[in-house]
């Protein structure tokens, strides 16, 4: 006995041949064990069902000659309300021509009936619901993408890998660089880099078209349309876009944090600066005035002109001491001043 798909398939027969549709019936019950099958005969009654909310089909089996419709126009009427539900053609018109082009209107296949048998119309019924569930993880997919491209808040764009050209751009890429979509898609990759790193472009772009490495990544000098210079770090990956070899690109500007990083770094320097002008230069003239004090206090008989000797070098390394001081309140006002202006 032949096994029978035990998937309770829902399917919509619109047929107004009781003929026909018996032979389909059973057509359908030799290879699916429970199939659930509605019959129309005349569109008006398959729309009944078509528009109601509630209702969805797994498959529609459509006959192009009905009492109140038919041909292209019956096609194009029932496609608009199918729900994305699979629709196979069930007819007597041989016509290859008008196979075509029904499949050119969005309908799954075109089935002849006196070609058909039980595994034909079965297979066709199975392998049109796969093909439509791929369809639509693929749209699905587009669609995550698109959001995911399109949403982003840094700069994305995807360019061909051969003529270099913009084949899209997100609009995070069109604010911050100040060209707008039109202008974007009409300009190439190195319309965005400073004349004297392109060179450089066309040299790491002939490698990549050679390997095609699955991540790249780096640090480059970019281009904005008011011609300022910024420093952006680059993250790219092929892609296959509209048939073509691509990449995609994300692009992080980290002009700002670079300079902030400067900045750290001179703060540093000069609080290191400070630091050792403390440890080093502070403590010489320090260490002179606190040995002649002690001087003092030890040797009270101390005459006269060796007294004023001392208070010599006592007011010299105050002096001195006094120097010093100044410049370690300027060194850290310039680096706090530096922070500030960042």
């Amino acid at each position: 006995m032949m096994h029978r798909d035990a998937f309770p398939y829902k399917i919509l027969v619109i047929e107004d041949n009781m003929g026909d549709f018996i032979l389909i019936n059973d057509y359908l019950n030799d290879m699916i064990r429970e199939p659930q099958i509605v019959h129309c005969q005349t569109f008006k009654q398959a729309q009944v069902f078509l528009l109601e909310p509630e209702v969805k089909f797994d498959m529609i089996l459509l006959d192009l000659s009905l009492p109140d419709k038919n041909g292209q126009n019956l096609i194009e009427s029932v496609l608009a309300i199918s729900k994305d539900t699979p629709v196979i053609i069930l007819s007597g018109n041989s016509d290859i021509s008008f196979s075509v082009k029904s499949i050119s209107f969005g309908v799954d296949d075109y089935l002849i009936k006196d070609d058909l048998r039980p595994t034909t119309l079965y297979k066709s019924i199975v392998y049109c619901i796969e093909r439509r569930k791929k369809r639509q993880e693929l749209l699905e997919s587009e669609q995550r993408y698109n959001e995911l491209f399109d949403l982003s808040p840094q700069p994305m764009w995807v360019f061909d890998l051969e003529t270099l050209e913009f084949m899209d751009v997100n609009l995070a890429a069109i604010k911050h660089y100040g060209y707008n979509r039109s202008e974007f898609l009409s300009m190439k990759i190195f319309d965005i880099r400073p004349a004297e790193e392109i060179p450089a472009l066309l040299e790491d772009l002939n490698q990549v078209r050679l390997v095609n490495p699955y991540f790249g990544q780096g640090v480059f000098k970019h281009l904005k349309k008011n011609g300022e210079i910024i420093l952006v770090e680059i993250r790219a990956n092929p892609i296959t876009y509209k048939g073509r070899k691509a990449r995609i690109v994300l692009a992080n500007d980290i002009t700002e944090k670079l300079k902030y990083v400067e900045s750290i770094e001179l703060q540093n320097k000069n609080l290191s600066e400070i630091a050792w002008i403390q440890s080093h230069l502070v403590r010489a003239p320090l260490a002179r005035i606190m040995g002649i004090i002690q001087m003092f206090e030890y040797n009270k008989s101390m005459p006269e002109i060796e007294k004023q000797m001392f208070f010599g070098h006592i007011i010299t390394s105050a002096h001195e001491l006094d120097e010093l001081i100044m410049e370690i309140s300027q060194k850290a006002y310039l680096a706090k001043t530096k922070l500030e202006e960042e």
